[in-house]
């Protein structure tokens, strides 16, 4: 066990005792997990068929738990470039809180739980694609790309853009294109989105030496990119209501959030600083939240708009 001095945010005392519950979880990457649950979610509740509510639970907390155990593995393998950013110096493994085999233990041993847990409660086909899943965050990402090209996060994006997939699968068995249009959707968010906090988190990759995108090819190319990923995000989250998974109403909220996407990527483009990059970095985590919620609440008010004869 891990004995240190340090005392961190995550409330982590002297670690005398071995690490703390709250060490653990920090391990799962709580705020990345909550994404994956809320995607999740919105992949189960847009399927086209239901499952028992208590299944839909545990089928949930099973995706949620996959998402956890591949970002402990994550930082298992990262906790040497952890330790020299400054984002990332207070985790549980740099912070001397928790030993690297004691993470990648509890991360293999959760993932293995969690593929199990979904097979079992929904089906064989989600729990595959959340066993790929894990095995592409951990291995393909973390592993290979993540410290060999500045394309890693574009490729490793797919980890992260699975989960509306695999919900979608553990509750309709199958698959088509409304999910592979959600996975899409986050698939090409995700670059903007990482290479806006690359930008004004500069200084951290270069010292960790990751070759990010503003680290190997310049901030203007990065700013360059974001712009193009922008205007090839914005007409995909209007998609879904062209091919019946919602209503105009959604795509007209959608279509002005890809708008504001697009103002702030030229903003960024104009005013090359930290600012922009932050205000970009910010509302792009914003319009993910609202284009899944907006396709959640559109599909549970619109069948009461067919009836009243509104759309």
């Amino acid at each position: 066990m891990a004995v240190s001095s340090h005392q961190s945010v995550t409330g982590t005392t002297d670690g005398l005792y071995g690490p703390s519950v709250a060490d653990f979880w920090n391990l799962l990457k709580p705020r990345v997990m909550s994404l994956v649950i809320f995607t999740g979610f919105a992949g189960m509740f847009l399927a086209p068929t239901s499952i028992h509510p208590m299944l839909f639970i545990i089928s949930l907390f099973a995706i949620a738990a996959g998402a956890g155990a591949s970002g402990a593995i994550n930082q298992w393998y990262d906790s040497d470039i952890d330790a020299v950013m400054q984002r990332t110096q207070n985790r549980p493994i740099p912070a001397g809180a928790v030993e690297p085999a004691e993470a990648l233990s509890f991360g293999l041993i959760i993932s293995a739980l969690s593929v199990l847990v979904l097979g079992l409660a929904s089906n064989w086909l989600a729990a595959c694609l959340l066993a790929f899943t894990i095995f592409f965050y951990g291995v393909v990402y973390t592993i290979w790309l993540k410290r060999s090209t500045p394309q890693n996060i574009v490729i490793g994006g797919a980890a992260g853009a699975l989960p509306p997939v695999i919900g979608w699968a553990a509750v309709s068995g199958s698959l088509s294109i409304e999910p592979l249009l959600l996975f899409a959707i986050i698939f090409m968010w995700t670059p903007p989105h990482f290479w806006a906090l690359a930008l004004f988190r500069n200084e951290d990759y270069t010292r960790a030496g990751v070759p990010m995108m503003p680290v190997v090819a310049g901030e203007a190319e990065t700013r360059r990119q974001i712009l193009i990923y922008a205007v090839l995000l914005a007409p995909l989250g209007v998609l879904p209501a062209f091919i019946g998974m919602s209503s105009l109403l959604y795509g007209a909220v959608a279509a002005g959030l890809g708008l504001n996407f697009i103002r702030l990527s030229r903003a960024l483009m104009r005013s090359p600083d930290d600012a922009a990059a932050r205000r970009l970095f910010g509302f792009s985590i914003v319009y993910l939240f609202l284009l899944f919620l907006g396709l959640v609440i559109d599909r549970a008010i619109m069948p009461e708009w067919f009836l009243a004869g509104v759309l």
